[in-house]
């Protein structure tokens, strides 16, 4: 078994969390001004990633430039991977490849600790990516906790690109926004993720940064 193998339902058996999709936990955070790198950038990349439709082409075009956005605005102080092995814990299924994942950490040559928010990707079906991203999620929380460095809260997305899902699981709650957020509200799709690592970084001690370059 691996990451993309779970249900929720075996996910709420296994691991005993429970989801929360009673609100629109990320409707109150502002969008951010986008540099103009991305405007420039997305104006052009939409357009392609649309036409050839594909997941690859979602992620080259669309998602990793949003990605990268987010690591210039807290000055490359995180550390950014994508389709990196994130073994955890075979026994229990923790397995694969999250398409993006992000940690606090400076170091690139391999994933440190702590993670806080991992991303996964998929061609046309948010919903049909929940269950993976979810179990990411529980692997981030559990590496951390392995090295001595767990945080409360670790954050998740699931996206094809034009379309963003936004998940946060804390305790045994997995919270999953009620709404998703269009590729054409992109400024605040910015601010959530950037949000997110802000929050992970005051919690882990750290001092926020959220300057556009």
């Amino acid at each position: 078994m691996a990451y993309a193998d779970f249900s929720i339902e075996e996910l709420k058996t296994r691991f005993k969390v429970r989801l929360d999709e009673s609100q629109e936990f990320f409707a109150s955070i502002s969008p951010v001004d986008l540099t103009s790198l991305l405007r420039v950038t997305l104006a052009e990349n939409i357009p392609l990633a649309v036409a050839v439709s594909t997941e690859k082409a979602q992620s080259e075009l669309i998602i990793s430039p949003i990605f990268l956005e987010l690591r210039r605005r807290f000055q490359h102080q995180i550390s950014l991977f994508s389709g990196m092995d994130f073994n955890v814990d075979a026994n229990e299924g923790l397995k694969g490849t999250p398409d993006f994942l992000v940690s606090l950490s400076t170091e690139q040559l391999t994933i440190e600790v702590p993670v806080v928010v991992v991303v996964e990707a998929k061609n046309d079906n948010l919903k049909a990516g929940l269950a993976q991203c979810i179990a990411e999620m529980i692997a981030a929380r559990l590496f951390n906790r392995q090295r001595g460095k767990e945080i409360a809260t670790i954050y998740g997305v699931v996206t094809t690109g034009s379309l963003w899902k936004f998940l946060m699981l804390a305790g045994d709650v997995v919270s999953v926004d009620l709404r998703e957020y269009h590729i054409h509200e992109v400024g605040r799709v910015v601010g959530i993720l950037v949000h997110m690592v802000q929050s992970a970084r005051t919690a882990d001690g750290s001092v926020a940064i959220n300057k556009a370059p």
